[in-house]
């Protein structure tokens, strides 16, 4: 009997195991708890101190931010941003299909804001225009700044290091990008994206697989 009781504690420690990695996206905040969505999931209440079954821990409310911990870590994040798992982002493969002018057009998530891109192999980096920097929440101006040229000719540009950046089952934290205050109508999905992928194309058909 003692025997069957120890196997079955074993297996219920078994069970238990570490949370699985889990994407974090702030929706709300309002007195000492936080509203969020968990892996896409439909927005949720958390109370500080209370944790998900994902394994997300609210720690602290404050005005403007809510701390988690998350993956064994502590993260702040303000209304609107969006933490990615390590690890998550599902298949971590992506199809994209051309346009008519054989152009690839894809939407995706910066911070937790939805982005429309276009896929430029040309460009050094993700770039942004001030106006989506702006709606995302970003403080381009603490970036470095520097000078790029557009087709409306020079324009100031500044470097900043975006949280997250998600298009489709393909998730990456901490990617180098570009703002540019002016000349820009789209969003680049640049090279600081696409060199941790392996890109495949097929006539109209693009292929990218997360590498790292």
């Amino acid at each position: 009997m003692q025997r069957v009781d120890c196997i079955a504690a074993l297996l219920a420690l078994a069970l238990v195991g570490p949370a699985a990695a889990a994407d974090l996206n702030v929706v709300g905040l309002f007195g000492n708890k936080a509203v969020v969505s968990i892996d896409g999931g439909p927005p949720r209440t958390l109370s500080v101190g209370q944790r998900s079954p994902e394994g997300v821990v609210l720690v602290a409310v404050d005005r403007e931010t809510a701390t988690f911990e998350v993956e064994g870590e502590r993260r702040v994040l303000r209304m609107g941003q969006a933490y990615v798992a390590r690890g998550g982002g599902g298949s971590g493969t992506v199809i994209l299909k051309a346009d008519a002018r054989g152009h690839f057009l894809t939407d995706g998530q910066v911070n937790g804001g939805n982005v429309r891109f276009l896929v430029d192999t040309g460009a050094t980096m993700i770039s942004l225009s001030a106006a989506d920097a702006r709606r995302l929440g970003i403080d381009y101006l603490k970036g470095q700044r520097g000078i790029v040229q557009t087709a409306a000719g020079p324009t100031p540009a500044y470097k900043v290091k975006l949280d997250s950046v998600r298009v489709g089952d393909i998730a990456m934290n901490g990617v180098d990008a570009l703002v540019v205050e002016a000349g820009l109508p789209f969003a680049l999905l640049g090279m600081s994206f696409l060199n941790r992928t392996e890109m495949k194309r097929e006539g109209e058909t693009m292929v990218l697989i997360k590498r790292f």
